[in-house]
């Protein structure tokens, strides 16, 4: 009996040590950089939730003023009129586009089409960048060609190789057609006639 009641008042005392130890960790928790703890503080909130009382400002001698109105001129007909705007186009400065220009250019040769006399310049500008030269003609071909064949001389695309990989180093190899299909095709025949030749004067064939 004695062993018992021992070890239920030894059971008892552990009890009250670790629950006084949770107690004591509860009171001394963090105050993350204030003066309450998170217990402390969760009292005063609720509290304060509690409370019905309104909030009165700290300092009741403080006056608020209105706001005065705005300050309008006596004269108002002598006010500055707005700057015109420089981007229209009544400015004589201001460039005219390509198609208000293709445009204009249009309708003056409408209105002016029973003129003989008169030449759009619409018809000179095409003529003039049309009209070339032998020379450039034949450059012009040539430089076509080129693009058709894909032969030109500088890279233009991205997926086209660096001009130095592209370089030959021997440029004899360009001209260099290679043996003639004429000249295969009798080697061809001949190496099948010595072939059967070969096959037919065999000296084991009489054995077979």
């Amino acid at each position: 009996m004695r062993a018992m009641h021992k070890v239920r008042v030894g059971v008892s005392l552990a009890a009250l040590v670790v629950g006084c130890g949770a107690m004591s960790g509860c009171l001394s928790s963090p105050t993350y950089g204030t003066d309450k703890t998170a217990g402390v503080q969760l009292l005063d909130d609720l509290g304060d939730i509690a409370s019905v009382s309104a909030a009165t400002p700290k300092e009741k001698g403080v006056k608020y003023p209105n706001r005065p109105g705005l300050v309008v001129g006596g004269a108002k007909d002598t006010l500055t009129a707005p700057q015109q705007s420089l981007a229209s186009k009544d400015n004589p400065a201001w460039l005219e586009s390509p198609e208000d220009a293709r445009k204009r250019l249009a309708a003056e040769a409408d209105e002016k089409k029973s003129d003989v006399n008169y030449r759009s310049p619409l018809a000179q500008a095409d003529s003039s960048r049309n009209r070339m030269t032998e020379a450039q003609q034949t450059a012009a071909y040539r430089a076509a060609r080129q693009d058709q064949a894909g032969t030109y001389d500088q890279r233009r695309y991205l997926i086209d190789p660096p001009q130095q990989y592209r370089q030959v180093a021997d440029q004899a190899a360009l001209s260099d057609l290679g043996t003639p299909e004429s000249k295969k095709e009798k080697k061809r025949k001949k190496d099948a006639e010595a072939a059967q030749q070969t096959n037919n004067s065999s000296w084991w064939k009489p054995f077979q």
